[in-house]
Protein backbone atom coordinates (compact mmCIF):
# COMPACT_ATOMS: atom_id res chain seq x y z
CA UNK A 1 0.00 0.00 0.00
CA UNK A 2 1.29 3.44 -0.95
CA UNK A 3 -0.19 6.88 -0.25
CA UNK A 4 0.21 9.49 -2.96
CA UNK A 5 0.03 13.28 -2.82
CA UNK A 6 -0.90 14.72 -6.22
CA UNK A 7 -0.73 18.27 -7.51
CA UNK A 8 -0.37 20.21 -10.72
CA UNK A 9 -0.02 23.69 -12.10
CA UNK A 10 1.86 25.21 -9.19
CA UNK A 11 3.46 27.77 -11.53
CA UNK A 12 6.30 28.20 -8.96
CA UNK A 13 3.85 29.00 -6.14
CA UNK A 14 4.93 27.52 -2.79
CA UNK A 15 2.35 26.97 -0.06
CA UNK A 16 3.53 25.72 3.35
CA UNK A 17 0.42 23.53 3.47
CA UNK A 18 2.03 21.27 0.85
CA UNK A 19 4.18 20.00 3.73
CA UNK A 20 1.15 19.61 5.99
CA UNK A 21 -0.89 17.65 3.46
CA UNK A 22 1.93 15.59 1.92
CA UNK A 23 4.08 14.69 4.94
CA UNK A 24 1.90 11.61 5.58
CA UNK A 25 2.27 10.46 1.97
CA UNK A 26 4.82 8.01 0.63
CA UNK A 27 5.37 9.91 -2.64
CA UNK A 28 4.44 13.23 -4.25
CA UNK A 29 3.47 13.34 -7.93
CA UNK A 30 3.28 16.54 -9.98
CA UNK A 31 1.37 16.67 -13.29
CA UNK A 32 3.32 19.56 -14.81
CA UNK A 33 3.68 23.32 -14.90
CA UNK A 34 5.97 23.09 -11.91
CA UNK A 35 7.25 26.57 -12.60
CA UNK A 36 10.66 26.50 -10.95
CA UNK A 37 13.47 24.15 -10.05
CA UNK A 38 13.34 25.56 -6.51
CA UNK A 39 9.72 24.43 -6.09
CA UNK A 40 10.57 20.95 -7.40
CA UNK A 41 13.42 20.70 -4.89
CA UNK A 42 11.16 21.86 -2.05
CA UNK A 43 8.60 19.18 -2.89
CA UNK A 44 11.33 16.54 -3.26
CA UNK A 45 12.58 17.46 0.21
CA UNK A 46 9.24 16.36 1.69
CA UNK A 47 8.93 12.91 0.08
CA UNK A 48 10.14 11.05 -3.03
CA UNK A 49 9.02 13.13 -6.00
CA UNK A 50 7.88 12.14 -9.51
CA UNK A 51 6.92 14.77 -12.07
CA UNK A 52 6.42 15.64 -15.71
CA UNK A 53 7.17 19.02 -17.21
CA UNK A 54 4.37 21.24 -18.43
CA UNK A 55 4.02 23.78 -21.18
CA UNK A 56 5.32 26.68 -19.03
CA UNK A 57 8.35 24.77 -17.77
CA UNK A 58 11.65 25.66 -19.40
CA UNK A 59 15.17 24.41 -19.01
CA UNK A 60 16.26 22.77 -16.64
CA UNK A 61 12.82 21.36 -15.71
CA UNK A 62 12.35 19.93 -19.22
CA UNK A 63 15.69 18.15 -18.86
CA UNK A 64 14.94 16.78 -15.37
CA UNK A 65 11.32 15.76 -15.91
CA UNK A 66 9.91 14.06 -19.03
CA UNK A 67 6.79 15.04 -20.99
CA UNK A 68 5.29 11.59 -20.31
CA UNK A 69 6.04 9.37 -17.34
CA UNK A 70 4.92 5.74 -17.21
CA UNK A 71 5.59 3.46 -14.25
CA UNK A 72 4.04 0.80 -12.06
CA UNK A 73 3.09 1.22 -8.39
CA UNK A 74 1.89 -1.88 -6.58
CA UNK A 75 -0.13 -3.55 -9.36
CA UNK A 76 -1.28 -0.34 -11.07
CA UNK A 77 0.18 0.96 -14.32
CA UNK A 78 0.34 4.77 -14.13
CA UNK A 79 0.69 7.26 -16.98
CA UNK A 80 1.24 10.96 -16.24
CA UNK A 81 1.46 13.85 -18.69
CA UNK A 82 0.63 17.52 -18.44
CA UNK A 83 -1.65 18.05 -21.44
CA UNK A 84 -3.77 14.93 -21.55
CA UNK A 85 -7.41 15.90 -21.80
CA UNK A 86 -9.98 13.65 -20.19
CA UNK A 87 -12.28 10.73 -21.11
CA UNK A 88 -14.02 11.44 -24.37
CA UNK A 89 -11.67 14.36 -25.12
CA UNK A 90 -8.11 13.11 -24.82
CA UNK A 91 -5.36 15.36 -26.19
CA UNK A 92 -4.07 14.26 -29.62
CA UNK A 93 -0.45 13.98 -28.40
CA UNK A 94 -1.32 11.26 -25.85
CA UNK A 95 -4.30 9.53 -27.50
CA UNK A 96 -2.30 6.87 -29.36
CA UNK A 97 -0.39 5.80 -26.25
CA UNK A 98 -3.57 5.69 -24.17
CA UNK A 99 -5.47 3.56 -26.65
CA UNK A 100 -2.62 1.26 -27.71
CA UNK A 101 -1.56 0.47 -24.14
CA UNK A 102 -4.07 1.80 -21.60
CA UNK A 103 -2.83 2.33 -18.05
CA UNK A 104 -5.08 1.69 -15.06
CA UNK A 105 -4.48 5.27 -13.85
CA UNK A 106 -4.08 8.26 -16.16
CA UNK A 107 -3.10 11.61 -14.63
CA UNK A 108 -3.01 14.96 -16.40
CA UNK A 109 -2.98 18.62 -15.40
CA UNK A 110 -3.10 21.75 -17.56
CA UNK A 111 -6.83 22.53 -17.42
CA UNK A 112 -6.75 23.87 -13.83
CA UNK A 113 -10.04 21.97 -13.41
CA UNK A 114 -10.11 19.17 -10.86
CA UNK A 115 -11.57 15.94 -12.24
CA UNK A 116 -11.84 12.34 -11.18
CA UNK A 117 -13.49 10.27 -13.91
CA UNK A 118 -13.54 6.60 -14.79
CA UNK A 119 -13.21 5.79 -18.50
CA UNK A 120 -15.08 2.52 -19.09
CA UNK A 121 -13.81 2.35 -22.69
CA UNK A 122 -10.18 2.16 -21.51
CA UNK A 123 -10.99 0.67 -18.08
CA UNK A 124 -8.88 3.48 -16.68
CA UNK A 125 -9.25 6.00 -13.87
CA UNK A 126 -8.46 9.58 -14.87
CA UNK A 127 -7.33 12.17 -12.32
CA UNK A 128 -6.62 15.86 -12.74
CA UNK A 129 -5.76 17.51 -9.41
CA UNK A 130 -6.69 21.00 -10.64
CA UNK A 131 -4.25 23.82 -9.92
CA UNK A 132 -2.29 24.31 -6.69
CA UNK A 133 -0.71 27.60 -7.76
CA UNK A 134 -2.08 31.11 -8.11
CA UNK A 135 -1.61 31.64 -11.87
CA UNK A 136 -4.62 30.95 -14.04
CA UNK A 137 -8.37 31.34 -14.12
CA UNK A 138 -9.29 28.84 -11.40
CA UNK A 139 -11.10 30.12 -8.32
CA UNK A 140 -9.98 27.51 -5.77
CA UNK A 141 -6.51 25.96 -5.47
CA UNK A 142 -6.65 22.17 -5.08
CA UNK A 143 -4.60 19.04 -4.35
CA UNK A 144 -5.44 15.35 -4.19
CA UNK A 145 -4.38 12.45 -2.00
CA UNK A 146 -5.15 8.78 -2.59
CA UNK A 147 -3.97 5.27 -1.83
CA UNK A 148 -2.89 2.55 -4.23
CA UNK A 149 -3.31 -0.85 -2.61
CA UNK A 150 -2.53 -3.76 -4.90
CA UNK A 151 -4.81 -3.21 -7.91
CA UNK A 152 -7.06 -0.73 -6.13
CA UNK A 153 -7.11 3.03 -6.07
CA UNK A 154 -8.93 4.10 -2.90
CA UNK A 155 -9.39 6.79 -0.26
CA UNK A 156 -9.35 9.60 -2.81
CA UNK A 157 -9.35 13.00 -1.10
CA UNK A 158 -9.80 16.42 -2.66
CA UNK A 159 -8.10 19.17 -0.67
CA UNK A 160 -9.11 22.78 -1.22
CA UNK A 161 -6.43 25.33 -0.40
CA UNK A 162 -8.81 28.25 -0.64
CA UNK A 163 -9.49 31.01 -3.09
CA UNK A 164 -6.82 32.08 -5.50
Amino acid sequence: MIKIGLLSDTHAWWDDRYVTYFSGCDEIWHAGDIGSETLALQLASIKPFRAVHGNIDGYPLRIQYPRVLRFKVEEVEVLITHIGGYPGRYAPEIREELFSNPPQLFIAGHSHILKALYDPKLQCMHLNPGAAGKSGFHKVRTLMRFVIDGKQLKDLEVIELGNE
